[in-house]
């Protein structure tokens, strides 16, 4: 019985990390074309698609050493973080992502969606709670607790902008708002003085959920 259960373990991280070259090579092509486009607005939608791209093969990497395909959240999300910052932030100095997780651990469809979140809010607000020279900091957490959990994406930016000033919602919030759906959470925007805070809460039920309940 050994045998086979290491075989088979070896297969599925074989797997996962072809996967994840897959998507680094596509992750590539994405920044290749993003540098050969004129339009502003078409180098934006490849720049995001790339970041996407980078939050999944994240997770595939993580998938490939992990065992019983459960994701460690904390450093899922730390990588993720990372990838993000060395690619959208030029000044480190400036600007900063500080990522405050718990131990908890869940199943790969989860996870993929709480990436996806994490890099739609992150981008957002490096793109508009930071206006040129301003110095700021964001803050990704989350906390489990019983079968639910809490994800928060936090700036100290110069806040939600209102009325005619306020940005059109783009891909980017229809995304985040799909898949909170998907995954039976609510979300909440707050003001957070100075800052905005956006919140995705899944209350859960008794026990761990590690997967995404099953689709009606």
């Amino acid at each position: 019985m050994r045998e086979p259960k290491l075989a088979s373990r070896m297969i599925w991280s074989a797997t996962q990390h072809r996967v994840a070259n897959s998507l680094q090579i596509i992750a590539s092509v994405l920044m290749q074309s993003a540098r050969k486009v004129q339009s502003d607005e078409a180098r934006g939608h490849l720049h995001n698609a790339h970041h996407r791209v980078m939050s999944i093969a994240a997770l595939q990497r993580q998938l490939s050493t992990s065992s019983g395909g459960e994701v460690e959240v904390r450093v899922y999300l730390t990588q993720l973080c990372q990838s993000l910052g060395a690619s959208m932030i030029a000044d480190p100095d400036r600007l900063s992502i500080k990522v405050a997780v718990d131990n908890s651990s869940v199943g790969p469809d989860v996870s993929v969606s709480l990436g996806l979140i994490v890099t739609e809010l992150v981008i957002n607000a490096l793109k508009h709670a930071f206006p040129v020279e301003m110095t700021g900091m964001i803050t990704v957490d989350y906390r489990s607790s019983g079968g639910g959990w809490t994800l928060s994406v936090t700036d100290n930016g110069v806040g939600m902008p209102t009325g005619s000033e306020a940005p059109k919602a783009g891909l980017g919030t229809g995304i985040v708002e799909a898949l909170a759906k998907n995954l039976a959470s609510e979300i909440k925007v707050t003001d957070a003085g100075p800052g905005t805070a956006i919140t995705v809460t899944h209350l859960g039920s008794a026990g761990n959920q590690t997967e995404l309940p099953p689709a009606a």
